[in-house]
């Protein structure tokens, strides 16, 4: 095997995505799977563990078929935080995955409350992975009492993988449950949700080994090694290369954030900004986060009955053209249709059109939609510069950087420069192969980022509008608010 190739694991929420990597950082092949989310109860969001693996299965499956895929030396993981995957002693899953965006322990992030915010670099949040122990302690105490170990989403992955109960420091953060400015977990949280630290699983750096192959049938030698992986975002940042202070990103997918690369925690609870550890070590990240991002857009595209986001988006170019500023009344649009972190901490909070006339059509909804995530992303920034991060220009990641159009809306919003990138659409599968050969001793190109695809400058002639709009954007907050108290 002399020119190895890692193989990049991404279990997103609604996909699962895989890349075969060289060690020049040449993606050979790419293949995904879709995922479905049961939502049986509102506010519940939950997936099976087994559809993840099975998932798994198919898109390895695909890679086979690529001559690359017999030199895979190393395989990294990638994917979705702050989920709760509960393991009885006999590895078997004893209830269904609840995931990041799930709102049903509201009362539980409350009760455990502010105290331990600093050593965790979060506040209590319903999404978040501590919270929803302690709601199934309340309501289902068979099921809690049974609970051997918790994983995070894509550690399960691991699990089939490796027969190993390894997690890193970027998922062990997003959990509540570790101290991340000593990167080690936090007995005190872990008491507050009735658990002991023999529960959780064993701790490593997201670039070191984790365990070797044991997964028959893969088509892969047994001495594939599994590095540690990460979570999403901070793996998307090893991925385009943001892995030093001063780097920055903004992510625009199914949910959106800001994030700013530091060398230390650096949160700001109060505004439900997160400190987290970076999937790299000595390293941590600062970010603001929205539940929902580009997912609505595909809400609305659905809503006006198109076809696809890119039908909508024709239209929305054709009737308000992004080289000019939008007439002060166009519709509005609160982009909280999974409720809000950053820097609202307002799960219960829900989105809305405002504005509406006769004479409104569906581009015109387009554009509220791309404004309304804007200005949340504002929101965001803003309560991330609070905590004294530095956020310059920023890339752009994830699906809606497809989008010229928003990269441009967003630089006039945040009056900064946000550029794209060629192969954004796959940097958490780049970053999950990156340390995949980090754990080989083969990570010597992780500094290279992915090549510039575009840049977009703020346009000053729209500034004076969308401040306007931005102070109604906040005038409505209150108001929906209102709405489920």
């Amino acid at each position: 095997m002399n020119t190895p190739v890692s193989l990049g694991i991404d279990l997103g929420t609604s996909e699962l995505k895989a890349i075969l990597m060289d060690a020049s950082g040449a993606v050979l092949a790419h293949a995904g799977v879709r995922l479905s989310v049961s939502r049986r109860h509102s506010g519940w969001s939950e997936q099976a563990p087994e559809d993840w693996w099975q998932a798994c299965l198919q898109v390895l499956e695909q890679l086979r078929r690529h001559p690359a895929y017999a030199r895979v030396a190393c395989i990294g993981l990638s994917g979705q935080m702050h989920g709760a995957v509960l393991l009885g002693d006999d590895d078997r899953v004893l209830y269904p995955a609840i995931l990041w965006d799930d709102s049903r322990a509201v009362a539980e992030a409350e009760h455990l409350g502010v105290a331990f915010a600093d050593a965790t670099g979060s506040l209590p949040m319903a999404g978040l992975t501590a919270p929803k122990l302690l709601w199934l302690q309340r309501h289902e105490p068979e099921v809690f009492q049974a609970i051997d170990c918790v994983l995070s989403p894509k550690d399960y992955l691991r699990l089939r993988l490796t027969g190993e109960r390894v997690s890193e420091m970027s998922d062990a953060a997003g959990t509540l449950w570790l101290e991340v400015a000593k990167r080690e977990w936090f007995e005190p949280m872990l008491r507050a949700t009735g658990l002991t630290p023999a529960q959780m699983p064993r701790l490593i750096e997201g670039g070191a080994p984790s365990g070797r192959l044991v997964a028959a049938g893969l088509g892969l030698a047994p001495d594939v090694v599994i590095a540690g992986g990460g979570g999403d975002n901070p793996v998307a940042a090893v991925g385009i290369g943001a892995i030093n202070a001063g780097d920055g990103f903004i992510t625009l997918g199914t949910s959106a954030a800001i994030v700013a690369i530091t060398d230390h925690a650096a949160g700001n609870p109060a505004s439900a900004v997160h400190s987290f550890c970076h999937a790299l070590p000595n390293r941590w990240y600062t970010m603001g986060a929205m539940l929902a991002g580009a997912s609505c857009l595909r809400w609305v595209t659905r809503l006006v009955g198109l076809a696809d986001e890119q039908t909508l988006l024709d239209q929305v170019q054709a009737q308000l053209p992004i080289g000019q500023p939008v007439a002060l009344d166009t519709p509005l649009f609160l982009p909280y249709l999974a409720g809000e972190r950053t820097p609202h901490n307002d799960p219960l909070l829900r989105g809305g059109f405002m504005n509406l006339g006769h004479d409104c059509t569906p581009a015109m909804l387009g554009y509220a939609v791309m404004e309304g995530v804007g200005f949340g992303l504002l929101d965001a920034l803003r309560a991330v510069q609070s905590t004294g991060a530095d956020v310059t220009a920023c890339a752009l990641v994830g699906g809606g950087a497809r989008s010229v159009y928003w990269a441009q809306l967003l630089a006039n919003i945040l009056q900064r420069e946000i550029y794209t990138l060629h192969g954004s659409e796959l940097s958490a599968c780049i970053g999950a192969a990156k340390l995949g050969f980090m754990a080989i001793g083969q990570g010597a190109k992780l500094a290279v980022g992915l090549p510039v695809k575009a840049r977009y400058q703020p346009d000053p002639t729209q500034q004076l509008v969308l401040q306007a709009r931005y102070a109604k954007f906040q005038g409505l907050l209150a108001a929906a608010r209102g709405l489920h108290d």
